[in-house]
């Protein structure tokens, strides 16, 4: 099935970074992120045939995500990733001549090895490879004049199951062969847990920047129908929380749908348990709780995986997301009663497509239930949004957290002539603010597709201006 892959080598990357400010402070889990770098991979590939090109790739440094050992400062986090994209590059240049995807899977077993020996996790090490392969993967695109999705359906990129041998009797050809984005996407907005959840909460505080500062402010401009709401491990305190959402949400006769993020803040299956039962026993969360979709990792994940989640799982989707840190995770988190995984950009390409060939997989084999989600990290407008919002179609997603046109304003940081750039090529995906930046369009609750599916490459026609960016450090 990898007859059509060529072989290529990466023969350089450089990594770039821009500071990023956030309009509006965003707490989940244990931090309440108000700004972070935002790294920049620019990395070249040599086809066999001789032919040279360029691919690029971008991801915000979230801190007390990747590891939220709170021994560690936001600095020691942003360099541990920087650390783990150092790392990947030396594997991955190592790997010789390969297909894109062989490339991954030659260096994924050195790679994770060097990071666990420097004390950086799966998901730190996960960081470092999705950022170089999306890189070469767009590179291939661009040398080859395609967009994404074709080297994907013809298998140009050499996907195997050599990294997910539960996959060997599954007809992984033919799942690939039948990937196809879509034309629109609805984007689930994140309420976080110091949003302001009415106009009313923001008195005293307001930004007046143009931009909503509420759930209901956000609604008015947007037309969300899909919501993502993060729960803080407290019972009482998530209950009254969730009733005052629900409050909003409820005032639209229109139906909408939910998905609910633990962020690791409950101990155990039993807590979750318990904050699953109050919900279906107060009246003012009725409406919510029928409009559930799934939970999202809401049991820390040194124990997520240690035990069963059947009693939960029984009612609703239970999800992995920071525990998926590897090829192996899922097939482990099935047999513990999890039906769902959840797509990242900073955790794999291949990953997430892989995962959701394991989606279609499973249905087939257990007579339906499992599910996949797509999930945001606070990507940022442009290349991060754009290889985020592709992935996201191309494993099926019909709707996908996006949160970093909440909290930033626009492509806060880009320079003028970048974010124009975006607007001219993208216009569909992007508006023009008053202020000049180019910002998300979000119509109807929905963003266009259109031009990042028809993009040679993964998901851009715009490059950056790399001497605008500061070179990134290695921290190694």
């Amino acid at each position: 099935m990898t007859d059509a892959a060529p072989k290529l080598r990466l023969i350089e990357a450089r990594a770039f970074e821009r500071p990023v400010t956030l309009r509006l402070p965003f707490r989940f889990g244990v931090v309440t992120l108000r700004e972070a770098p935002q790294l920049f991979i620019r990395a070249r590939v040599r086809m066999a045939d001789g032919r040279e090109g360029e691919g690029i790739s971008a991801e915000l440094l979230v801190p007390k995500w990747f590891d939220k050992s709170p021994d560690l400062t936001n600095d020691d986090n942003f360099n541990q990733l920087r650390r783990a994209v150092a790392i990947a590059l030396r594997h991955m240049a190592g790997a010789g001549e390969q297909t894109a995807f062989g490339i991954t899977a030659a260096a994924n077993a050195g790679h994770r090895a060097e990071c666990a020996a420097a004390d950086l996790n799966g998901l730190v090490a996960s960081f470092g490879v999705a950022l170089i392969e999306r890189a070469i993967i767009d590179a291939l695109g661009r040398l080859d004049g395609v967009p994404a999705a074709v080297l994907v359906r013809g298998n140009r990129l050499g996907i195997d199951a050599s990294l997910t041998p539960d996959l060997a009797g599954f007809d992984l050809a033919r799942y690939l062969t039948g990937v196809k984005p879509a034309d629109t996407i609805f984007a689930r907005h994140t309420v976080g847990l110091v949003d302001a959840i009415t106009r009313a909460d923001t008195e005293g505080r307001r930004l007046d920047d143009g931009l909503p500062e509420s759930l209901e402010e956000v609604i008015a401009a947007y037309g969300h129908v899909y919501f993502k709401l993060k729960v803080g491990g407290t019972i009482d305190a998530d209950i009254d929380r969730l009733a005052q959402i629900a409050a909003v949400l409820d005032r639209s006769a229109a139906p909408y749908k939910a998905t609910l993020d633990g962020n690791e803040q409950y101990e155990n299956v039993d807590a979750v348990l318990g904050l699953w039962r109050r919900i279906g026993e107060d009246s003012r969360l009725a409406r919510l709780k029928a409009s559930m979709l799934l939970i999202e990792q809401p049991i820390a994940r040194a124990q997520a995986l240690s035990k069963p989640v059947h009693p939960l799982a029984k009612d609703i989707a239970v999800e992995i997301d920071e525990s998926d840190s590897d090829y192996d995770v899922f097939p482990r988190a099935r047999e513990l009663g999890y039906r769902g995984i959840s797509s990242k950009s900073c955790k794999g390409f291949y990953r997430a497509l892989l995962n959701s060939a394991r989606v279609a997989h499973y249905n087939e084999q257990y007579g339906g239930g499992f599910v996949m989600s797509a999930e945001d990290l606070t990507t940022q407008g442009g290349i991060a949004v754009q290889q985020d919002l592709l992935l996201a179609s191309l494993i099926g997603a019909t709707h996908v957290e996006r949160n970093g046109h909440h909290y930033v304003d626009g492509m806060a940081g880009a320079p003028q002539a970048e974010q124009d750039a975006y607007l001219a090529a993208h216009g569909d995906l992007y508006k023009r603010a008053a202020n000049g930046r180019a910002r998300l369009n979000i119509q109807n609750g929905a963003l266009s597709l259109r031009s990042i599916a028809q993009a040679h490459g993964l998901g851009s026609a715009v490059v950056p201006d790399w001497t605008l960016m500061n070179l990134s450090a290695k921290a190694e």
